[in-house]
């Protein structure tokens, strides 16, 4: 029996992922652990042992990191700043969460490379998509910053629009909760939980997944969403193996 249970507990661990590429969107909020605003130290240090995970499975993993933790265009904007003038500070913003992550991941072993929409080559790499895919072919997890590098456009646009050029197998966001919800289940009692919806679905009902801008370009190049709970230890894994609990975004 006790040789029974360990075949079957080597057999999910060895299981191949689903998905040969893809593409993770984290939010700037999503490391700040229980801090108000910056950057928590351990959150980031788990977010990256779950990245290695995966990389060790042998996907090709490539990274969008949102800036909202240390500043938002849209909320500088608000307040009276010159919108673009705002997003050019989130973009900033963007490429230290991703220098942040670099760290981390290098820190457990994992090569990695930064590429930067705005260049500043004193840091990282510009953004050159033939470039980004040889490293991620070399094994190297590569981590977008600066969005689009052109205001107007969030960082979920950035991703959709990478993960298509990277033709990546899918788009994974990781979020606070564990899938897409009717409403959100931190503010409203018992809201309705999806397994899976359609890009129109997501757009048809307003839910509150990535903007009308980023869905829009995910389906028309054919690119899965799944929406996970980034915090949960080793659901990126989980999720690269179809099991644990998700939302997936598709065309029907």
């Amino acid at each position: 029996m006790r040789r029974f249970l360990f075949e079957v507990r080597e057999s999910r661990l060895t299981q191949p992922a689903i998905y040969k590429r893809v593409l993770l969107k984290l939010s700037g909020e999503a490391l700040m652990g229980r801090r108000e605003f910056g950057l928590d130290t351990d959150t980031v240090q788990a977010i990256a042992h779950d990245i290695k995970a995966v990389v060790a499975m042998g996907v090709e993993v490539c990274v969008v990191i949102g800036g909202g933790n240390i500043f938002r265009g849209v909320s500088g904007a608000s307040a009276g700043m010159d919108r673009a003038q705002a997003d050019y500070m989130g973009m900033l913003a963007t490429v230290m969460n991703a220098l942040a992550m670099q760290s981390a991941l290098e820190k457990q072993e994992v090569a990695t490379r930064v590429q930067s929409a705005i260049p500043m080559a004193s840091v990282c790499e510009p953004y050159i998509r033939r470039r980004a895919e040889r490293h991620m072919e070399k094994g190297r997890v590569v981590i977008f910053a600066a969005g689009t590098g052109n205001p107007f456009f969030t960082t979920d646009t950035a991703a959709a629009l990478r993960a298509a050029e990277m033709k990546c197998d899918a788009l994974l966001k990781g979020t606070q909760v564990d899938g897409v919800y009717s409403a959100d289940p931190r503010k409203v009692v018992n809201p309705t939980r999806y397994d899976q919806l359609t890009y129109l679905d997501v757009l048809a009902n307003d839910l509150a997944v990535m903007d009308a801008a980023a869905i829009s370009l995910a389906r028309e190049n054919h690119l899965p969403i799944v929406v996970f709970n980034i915090h949960a230890p080793g659901a990126f894994a989980q999720v690269m193996r179809g099991e644990g609990a998700f939302t997936r975004i598709i065309e029907n």
